[in-house]
């Protein structure tokens, strides 16, 4: 698989393609086992208005609007960053967030990264330790993911129709709270809990 091939599936296609691919920055090596799907504007094929691409194109932005294989780096709440990797046409916004994942390599250099002795299964859990473990930099954001010349590499897997997705609700967010764009690796130690945004609307209990 290849850019071409992201470019060709809608977000939540794309996310389901990402889970089981490899990330690799250095000696660094994560297997996404979580991630969450992103649209674009309303005026898009994707609406979302839990996207950062919904207002339209910005500088923060613009690489959800670009080609697809693009890390899309931003830092969340001026703490800790965020990767995002840019699907569908040149032009249409989407992205998918990786939310976590499991070391398949340099698990030595990912836990000084992190907190030397802490589990393994918990260094990637969660989009701002995947993104410390990897070592990522805002200066990383705009990377095109499959150039051999890019620091950051990813590894797409061979199409396995047998691999068991579960989706659900997006983590944290307070519009758009129940679309189940979020997809993970059932049993992976490298899936985070699920957190409901308190701004996000009650969830209707099914009566009868």
């Amino acid at each position: 698989m290849s850019a071409q091939y992201l470019e060709s599936l809608d977000p939540v296609e794309a996310a389901r393609a990402l889970l089981g691919a490899v990330v690799r920055v250095g000696d660094v090596a994560i297997r996404l086992t979580e991630v969450e799907a992103y649209g674009g504007p309303e005026d898009g094929p994707w609406p979302d208005p839990s996207a950062h691409s919904y207002r339209g194109p910005s500088a923060r932005n613009a690489v959800m609007f670009g080609p697809a294989g693009h890390l899309y780096v931003y830092r969340s709440y001026g703490l800790h960053l965020c990767a995002n990797i840019s699907v569908g046409p040149d032009g249409v916004a989407a992205a998918v967030l990786l939310r976590g994942g499991e070391i398949v390599d340099g698990e030595q250099c990912a836990s000084r990264r992190r907190t030397p002795g802490m589990p393994s299964d918990k260094l990637a859990r969660g989009p701002g330790n995947l993104a410390a473990a990897l070592g990522l930099d805002i200066s990383d954001n705009g990377l095109d993911i499959f150039s051999p010349q890019s620091r950051v590499r990813l590894e797409l897997p061979e199409r396995r129709d047998d691999v068991d997705v579960a989706s659900g609700p997006r983590v944290g967010i307070s519009v758009a709270a129940d679309r189940p764009w979020r997809l993970w690796i059932p049993g992976s130690p490298g899936v985070s809990a699920y957190r409901r945004s308190p701004r996000a609307p009650a969830l209707r209990t099914r009566m009868g």
